[in-house]
This record gives structure tokens, C-alpha cells and sequence, in this order.
């Protein structure tokens, strides 16, 4: 490519979570976080696809039955108020693991553990607009 060409533009991520159960996993990132629904895909069924906001999160079907998971986060949600958000979560009864709390990364966050056991990280880039990078200052 050359130095003056715009490189392809990315657009969104969205994490692929493999799951022991869709309908009960589907159940908790609707009913616990407030996500939307997109249908489900497969006999089993194998695969969904949740949204709320500009965030989407697919979760799969593990075909062997297991579910692996992370070292820590198996995703990191940038978000407009940590508090408010977390606030939320705790009045659907949704296990907060930790914070939130302001971080040396710029961030102010806390982490949930969905049905499966993934660690879901929910921040705030307590820097807007400093840099490109959220949450890294």
C-alpha cells in the first residue's frame, strides 16, 4: 500500500462467546443486561447474535458441550456511565465481580460473569477525546 492511500476502514467487533446452553445464555443477555434478540440459528439452536446499542455479541454453541474460557475478560464493553450501567445490572440481580472502579488504564469499570462463567468487562474512558486509543489515556 502506499504511504499516501487510506488503509481499509474497520467498523465494529463483535466477540464470539461458545456456550454450553443458547436458549440460557440467549435468556441471561437479554433479561440480566438489557440486550436485544436477532434470532437464532441451528437445530440446537447453535448460534444467536445479541445487541444492545452498537455492541453485538454472538454466542455459539459448543459442539462437543464444553466451554472455554478465558485467562480474564472474554470481552470489554466501552460504555457512556460505568455507575449507571452497573447500577442497572445489580437491580436484575446480575453478579457484579468487581467495581467499579477507576484503573491506572484511564478507565473507570467493572466486570460481570455471564451464564456461562465469561468475564464481561463494562468501562468508561474517563479521558475522551485524548488520544485514539480508549481507555489507554
Amino acid at each position: 500500500m502506499a504511504t499516501n492511500e487510506v488503509p481499509p476502514q474497520l467498523l465494529r467487533a463483535m466477540p464470539v462467546l461458545q456456550v454450553a446452553d443458547v436458549r440460557a445464555s440467549v435468556e441471561f443477555y437479554t433479561q440480566k443486561l438489557g440486550f436485544g434478540s436477532h434470532g437464532f440459528w441451528g437445530d440446537g439452536p447453535d448460534f444467536y447474535i445479541v445487541q444492545r446499542g452498537a455492541v453485538t455479541i454472538a454466542l455459539d454453541r459448543g459442539q462437543d458441550g464444553s466451554v472455554p474460557l478465558n485467562q480474564y475478560w472474554a470481552a470489554y464493553v466501552y460504555v457512556a456511565d460505568a455507575d449507571d450501567l452497573c447500577a442497572e445490572f445489580k437491580a436484575k440481580g446480575v453478579e457484579i465481580v468487581r467495581g467499579p472502579e477507576d484503573t491506572e488504564y484511564g478507565c473507570r469499570d467493572f466486570d460481570v460473569r455471564d451464564h456461562d462463567g465469561h468475564l464481561i468487562a463494562f468501562g468508561e474512558d474517563l479521558n475522551p477525546g485524548k488520544g485514539d486509543r480508549p481507555g489507554l489515556g
